[in-house]
């Protein structure tokens, strides 16, 4: 074929250019141009004006034109010393349609075919379109269907130009009837089959698919299979042979893999050769196989790519280690050499950034931790590209290397960004069964100018509580990154429309913060405000609040208030982290001057450990405490007679006060810490648990031991929170296979073990309550969904009024 096509592209360029006496060219004229610049076609003609033309360069510029896939034709001529080039042009292609393809992506197809030429307003070129068209067709063989066809229609067009329609007809994938393992004895199918991506037909497969025959699935599937064996010693394993039929309808596929499972080898010796670079007992830590170890190659390839990381967190970017197994067949043993090759050391000469249209490269810049001018670091690389992400401008990071032309120690790094909106203007509904519906409505602009700043105003509204608040962060007030806020905000609570205790607060405050980076895992924080507070109590209110409220001698209650925060965050992410932990320590409280002294300290430990197989463990511990400092009531705080509505009096005459002048001020019950709910205790309404006092017209002001109120308004005792807390948790997340995204969507198994008690004293053990269940998190169309199933397994009688079984929460933006 190849020397047919020759002999044709000889006859056609001997027709095309005529046999003339080599004369020298005055000039060049070329003939038939439309959408080509005649500047454009010299430039690829090997001719200029004063040269000798001959009849092999008259070939020569001809073959170059050809080779431009601008012309369909091209034909030389002269007219007395000016050399006449005639053009035919190709037509342009003015429109792309592409139809029927749902298996493959429409923008994954469209850039494919500009790769090969095969784009609006490129030359159309009728070769190119075959072959298109034949790797379509493989491409759909690879998934599986054989059914495919795919019919190229070009329509001619006026001025040159063709329309090109691709229509697919994918047809249906054929389903796998049959996969058979031959010659495994160690281990069944069922054993070496899991994990496959293949698989017959299931009740699951109307979801996954697996049972959609695919050729790349299949390759990763034997590939599993040997590392199957490998991973469990047999160094020796191979795949004999794989057959694939297909039945005479293309709907049925049968797969066929013949396999010798060789025996189980033990690991003799472990070397390190080549250039270490590292000390080699330094290098030694990194190797997870050793001598008397069972063959392990998913040991050895750990060890390979610990030691590549190592050195290319020194510099040593290109570094390689090829592991070299040496069998002995007879002693089934396995001498091991890793033979490192770190290639030469580089250096980052530039860091440059693509795609931030609306970012300034400042913003990403000082968010790398690998500087230019530095040794190359893969740790440092990666860390950048996690503090990029987190920022949350940005869809993908992608961050990539390459060589410094006619260097070999010097490497550019690029990092590709795909922008996604900062701002927002929104309008959200939710619900939960503790507020009931909420609505809000917000502006914010997380990269304010492409700055990085951010500010926010928002309002939000529900049966309970209404909330207004503005604030703007600059997160990098100096070059260190520091960052200062500001926080201005409004809110009214009636935890009389809740199980709470029943009163109005509101309050109006403002505050500015300050955080301060100390590593990239650890910040400290500090702020500082000025709030006002007023409470508005009813006859329904607890007794012991209305006292407590007498006894400062005002309503309004002003709070200079100040807080310092550490956090110490691993976590591998922030929507749905696997590893890492955090650890968080907050003390605030109100300062001297403030109508009610006090402070409270929060402490909060959590990690996440995975434990094989898509199971991640995590674990979480809290701690809650609070106390009051340095001042007493100004008042007498006096019960009321609930039936009279007057101070109460003892048997002598005397009034009951609840709280006396001079006596330490207690913690603020506004306050106070509350325990309970979707995420808190699960199972349990929420901020229900802990101290409850009956209403102001109960014969008594503490509930019975069945959480029962008498002469009240409420039969029962309104939970008022505590100034001490404890919360644990343990939970599992599940693989499940219809859950492919975690970040999407999460199942665990939960135990959460916690409560509230009025003080640190107060704490008894025997009073912590426990629930077990499921629990759903799922980032849906809707908004943000959480689902619990719990049920309380440890609880007193006072509880079954507040205990739910199924919780949920949801909330929506449009």
């Amino acid at each position: 074929m190849k020397r047919i096509a020759a002999l044709i592209l000889l006859a056609s360029l001997s027709a095309n250019a005529l046999a003339f006496e080599p004369f020298v060219v005055s000039d060049i004229r070329i003939d038939g141009l439309t959408r080509i610049a005649q500047g454009t076609v010299l430039s690829y003609l090997p001719i200029e004006k004063g040269d000798t033309l001959s009849d092999e360069k008259a070939q020569a510029a001809i073959r170059a034109l050809y080779q431009t896939k601008f012309f369909s034709d091209v034909e030389v001529d002269r007219e007395g010393s000016i050399l006449v080039i005639k053009v035919v042009e190709r037509p342009a292609i003015a429109k792309l349609t592409l139809r029927g393809n749902k298996d493959i992506k429409e923008d994954d197809l469209r850039k494919g075919l500009k790769e090969i030429g095969l784009a609006e307003g490129e030359t159309f070129d009728r070769l190119s379109l075959d072959r298109v068209q034949q790797e379509l067709i493989r491409q759909y063989y690879n998934r599986g269907k054989y059914n495919v066809s795919v019919d190229p229609h070009v329509v001619q067009l006026d001025r040159n130009r063709v329309s090109i329609d691709i229509e697919i007809r994918e047809g249906k994938a054929a389903k796998i009837k049959e996969i058979n393992v031959v010659g495994n004895k160690a281990f069944t199918d069922k054993e070496i089959r899991d994990g496959f991506e293949s698989n017959t037909s299931n009740w699951l497969s109307w979801y996954s698919k697996d049972d959609q025959y695919s050729r790349e699935k299949l390759s990763g599937d034997l590939e599993k299979l040997s590392n199957y064996y490998m991973n469990r010693g047999y160094a020796d394993f191979g795949i004999d042979s794989t057959q694939v039929a297909i039945s005479p309808d293309k709907r049925a596929m049968y797969v066929d893999a013949s396999v010798k499972e060789g025996e189980v080898y033990t690991v003799s010796d472990v070397k390190l050769l080549g250039d270490l670079i590292l000390p080699e007992e330094t290098l030694r830590k990194l190797v997870y196989i050793h001598k008397g170890d069972t063959f392990n190659r998913a040991a050895i390839e750990a060890s390979s790519d610990a030691i590549k990381a190592i050195l290319a967190n020194i510099g040593y970017a290109f570094a390689k280690v090829t592991p070299v197994p040496k069998l002995d067949k007879d002693k089934r043993t396995a001498d091991l050499t890793l033979f490192i090759e770190p290639g030469k050391r580089v250096y980052v000469r530039r860091v440059v950034f693509q795609g931030n249209t609306r970012t300034e490269d400042e913003v990403l810049r000082r968010e790398m931790r690998q500087l230019e001018g530095a040794w190359y670091s893969q740790g440092a690389i990666d860390r950048s590209k996690t503090r990029l992400q987190r920022l949350g401008y940005f869809k993908t990071v992608d961050i990539d290397k390459q060589l410094v032309p006619g260097t070999v120690d010097q490497v550019d790094l690029t990092a590709k960004v795909e922008e996604q909106s900062a701002g927002s203007l929104m309008f959200g509904v939710g619900y939960s069964q503790y507020s009931g519906i909420i609505l809000s409505a917000s502006v914010s602009q997380n990269n304010f100018l492409g700055t990085g700043d951010r500010f926010s105003i928002g309002a939000e509204t529900s049966t309970y509580y209404k909330r207004v608040n503005a604030s703007y962060v600059n997160p990098y007030l100096t070059d260190s990154g520091i960052a200062l806020g500001y926080n201005l905000g409004y809110s009214k609570l009636d935890y009389g429309d809740t199980d709470l205790a029943n009163y109005t607060y509101s309050t109006k405050s403002f505050e500015t913060t300050l955080s301060f980076p100390i590593t990239d895992f650890d910040s400290l924080s500090t702020s500082l405000g000025i709030s006002s507070n007023l409470i508005n109590s009813s006859f329904y209110t607890p007794q012991e609040l209305i006292a407590y409220q007498d006894a400062l001698g005002n309503k309004t209650i002003h709070s200079w208030t100040s807080s310092l925060g550490y956090t110490h965050d691993t976590r591998n992410s922030y929507w749905a982290p696997t590893r890492g932990g955090q650890l968080s320590l907050n003390v605030s409280g109100a300062l001297p001057g403030s109508t009610v002294q006090y402070y409270k300290i929060f402490g909060e430990a959590n990690h996440y450990w995975p434990i094989g197989k898509g199971f991640v463990l995590y674990l979480d511990g809290q701690v809650g405490y609070g106390k009051t400092y340095g001042q007493t009531y100004d008042n007498n705080g006096y019960q009321v007679d609930p039936t009279t509505g007057q101070v109460a009096v003892d048997a002598n005459g005397n009034p009951v006060t609840l709280y006396k002048k001079g006596d330490k001020v207690q913690f603020p019950f506004w306050e106070n810490y509350y325990a309970g709910g979707v995420r808190d205790v699960r199972g349990f309404q929420d901020n229900t648990l802990g101290p409850r006092l009956c209403d102001g017209r109960s014969a008594s002001s503490i509930p019975d031991s069945k959480n029962r109120c008498t002469g009240g308004y409420y039969s029962y005792g309104q939970p008022v929170g505590g100034a001490f807390k404890v919360l644990g948790t343990a939970q599992v997340f599940l693989p499940l296979p219809f859950l492919k995204d975690v970040n999407t969507a999460r199942v665990s198994w939960f135990v959460d073990v916690g409560n509230v008690y009025k003080d640190y004293g107060s704490f008894d053990a025997s009073d912590l309550r426990a629930s077990t269940g499921l629990s759903l998190q799922w980032q849906a169309p809707i908004g943000p969904l959480i689902i619990n199933f719990a049920v309380p397994f440890r609880k007193k009688d006072g509880d079954n009024r507040f205990v739910e079984r199924i919780q949920f929460t949801f909330g929506n933006q449009f």
